[in-house]
C-alpha cells in the first residue's frame, strides 16, 4: 500500500505524465479509480530489481512504458489484437500496435541477456515471444479487481526463492493487492504489462531452452482464444476459479 501511497504524492504534486485527471479511469462497478498503482507496482518490481538484473529491470520498465501510452492516448474505440491488425492495415497506427512493438522490443532485449552466457539462437527468439507474450497477457487478464496480481503471484511466489524478477514483482503485488482488491486503484496497462514482463524474464530464466517454445505456444494460444472468448465469463462459470476470482474483492 506504501507504494501507491508514494506515488499518489506525485500525483499531488503534479509530477505524473499528463496530470492526476488522465490516470483516473471508471471500473467495471462504475466508480472511479486510480491508475497510479501501475506505475507504483513498475517503479517497485524494476527498483530493486536493478540491483541484480539491470537488463530485466530495464525490460520491465520498457513494457511499462509502452503501457503507460496506450493507458494516457489509448483509442478506447479500437480493441483486442484483430482491431490493432485491422487498423494496421488501413495505415493507421494505433497506441495498442505501438505497444506490441514495445512489449516485443522489451521481450528482446531480456532473452538477448538471458543467453548471453549459452548462446543465443532461434530459442532467444521464443525467449522474447515468453516475455511479450506473458505481458500481454497479464493485460488480457486484468479485468476485475485482483485477478490479474492472483494470477501474478500464484506463478510468481514458486519462482521468487531463485528468480530475483519473481521476487520483486511478487512483493510489489503483495504492497498494492488490498488497494486493487477494495476497488480504490487498478494496474492499468501500465502496472499489467510489467507484471507480466517480470514473470516472462523469471519463467526465461528458469526454463530449459527447449520448453520455451511450447509456452510460447500457450501464450499465443491464449492470446487468440481471448479475441473469441471472454476469461470472465469462464471464470464466473467455473466453480473453483469464481471462488478465487472473488476472494478478497469488495
Amino acid at each position: 500500500m506504501a507504494l501507491t501511497q508514494g506515488v499518489c504524492l506525485l500525483d499531488r504534486a503534479g509530477a505524473l505524465p499528463g496530470g492526476g485527471r488522465r490516470w483516473v479511469r471508471v471500473n467495471h462497478r462504475g466508480d472511479e479509480v486510480t491508475l497510479v498503482e501501475g506505475v507504483a507496482l513498475a517503479i517497485g518490481t524494476a527498483a530493486p530489481l536493478a540491483l541484480v538484473e539491470p537488463a530485466s529491470a530495464a525490460a520491465v520498465l520498457l513494457a511499462a512504458g509502452g503501457g503507460a501510452v496506450d493507458d494516457l492516448a489509448g483509442d478506447t474505440g479500437v480493441k483486442g489484437l484483430r482491431g490493432h491488425l485491422g487498423a494496421l492495415r488501413q495505415g493507421r497506427v494505433t497506441t495498442g500496435a505501438l505497444k506490441v512493438g514495445v512489449l516485443v522490443g522489451a521481450g528482446v532485449l531480456a532473452a538477448w541477456e538471458v543467453d548471453r552466457d549459452r548462446g543465443r539462437g532461434a530459442s532467444t527468439l521464443a525467449a522474447a515471444g515468453v516475455v511479450a507474450g506473458a505481458a500481454n497477457l497479464a493485460n488480457l487478464l486484468d479485468l476485475r479487481p485482483g485477478r490479474a496480481l492472483k494470477v501474478a503471484l500464484l506463478v510468481g511466489l514458486p519462482l521468487a526463492r531463485t528468480q530475483p524478477a519473481a521476487a520483486a514483482c511478487s512483493g510489489a503485488a503483495l504492497a498494492v493487492l488490498p488497494d486493487d482488491l477494495g476497488g480504490r486503484s487498478m494496474l492499468g496497462d501500465t502496472g499489467a504489462n510489467a507484471v507480466g514482463a517480470a514473470l516472462g524474464v523469471a519463467a526465461v530464466r528458469h526454463l530449459p531452452p527447449r520448453a520455451r517454445w511450447p509456452w510460447l505456444s500457450v501464450l499465443a494460444g491464449l492470446t487468440l482464444v481471448s479475441e473469441r472468448v471472454s476469461f470472465t465469463r469462464v471464470i464466473d462459470a467455473t466453480p473453483g476459479l469464481r471462488q478465487l476470482d472473488r476472494w478478497g474483492r469488495r
